[in-house]
């Protein structure tokens, strides 16, 4: 049995599933929280070395990681990869808006 499927094998209700699933989101939510903020200091960084936002051999990275953890878990490797642009498109934004001064919380 996967380690994923053990966790929920004691698990016996639908209403216990869904709290699981809420606490699962918000660690997820929390981890893009701090992933977002990484990419601010990254901004910030490479704001103060004329660093170009734009480095597209960090995408590719992130596209092999993706297929590594997919290849492993038994993941959509197109669903990560989705994912990852998702994540790669708000963090240039957000990267784009430091470079140019704008104001962060």
């Amino acid at each position: 049995m996967e380690r994923a499927e053990a966790d929920f094998a004691r698990v016996s209700g639908i209403e216990e599933l869904r709290a699981i699933l809420n606490d699962i989101d918000n660690s997820l939510l929390r981890v893009i929280e701090r992933r977002i903020a990484c990419c601010v200091r990254i901004a910030e960084y490479k704001r103060e070395h004329d660093v170009p936002m734009m480095q597209p051999h960090r995408i590719e990275a992130a596209h092999r990681r993706a297929d590594d953890f997919a290849a492993a878990t038994g993941l959509d490797p197109a669903f990560l990869h989705k994912l990852y642009d998702l994540l790669i498109e708000e963090s240039c934004r957000v990267e784009d808006l430091v470079i140019d001064g704008e104001p962060q919380r």
